[in-house]
């Protein structure tokens, strides 16, 4: 039997080929429908404060509801990648993007410290796959992880997947982290 690093690798591998295969069509009417539920779930719990991420072109869309977000008025903060496998944030101003040390796609507003998370009402990470049980699988680097398991008072956590990232099972390791629910094209789950 492989390990879990093994089945991770295997599982990540076949879920970027799926996320990569799916037509322009596909992922807008995601990024639309995901849109209207994260805006349910910002409703819902009553978040003033939101830690959330930019999209890349083959993740579910977050874009159209941080545009959302920002006009509502509510203060979104937004990861930027550091060398030491911490995350650093900046609040989102809807402006200029540059690339961090991952080439993930950050704002370019005031750089805020690792601790600046902790004063937010949601969080909603990005994830490879999530199991019905709350377990997040992410991509392998560990900044959520991390970042999730030094909170104190860890407000909700929300992973943002697609309806088929919703599974039975992902292998899990000791450092990795659960969450409190997904937000899918197709719903809204609460573990």
């Amino acid at each position: 039997m492989p390990d879990e690093e093994s089945q991770k690798r295997a599982l990540r591998a076949e879920l970027r080929e799926r996320r990569r295969i799916r037509t322009a069509t596909q992922r807008e009417a995601a990024a639309t429908a995901l849109t209207a539920n994260l805006q349910k779930l910002a409703t819902d719990t009553g978040a003033h404060s939101i830690a959330a991420y930019l999209s890349l072109p083959d993740e579910p869309g977050t874009r159209q509801f941080l545009h959302w977000a920002d006009e509502q008025g509510l203060r979104v903060l937004l990861p930027i990648s550091r060398e030491d496998g911490l995350l650093d944030w900046a609040p989102y101003d809807a402006g200029e993007e540059e690339a961090d040390i991952l080439g993930m796609p950050t704002p370019t507003s005031e750089l805020l410290g690792p601790i600046a998370i902790n004063d937010v009402d949601l969080i909603l990470v990005p994830a490879a796959a999530v199991d019905r049980g709350g377990m997040r699988m992410g991509w392998g680097r560990g900044y959520f992880d991390k970042t999730l398991g030094s909170m104190e008072n860890c407000p909700p956590v929300y992973a943002v997947i697609f309806d088929d990232e919703l599974v039975d099972a992902v292998p899990r390791e000791r450092h990795d982290m659960p969450v409190s629910g997904v937000v899918t094209p197709g719903g809204i789950v609460t573990f």
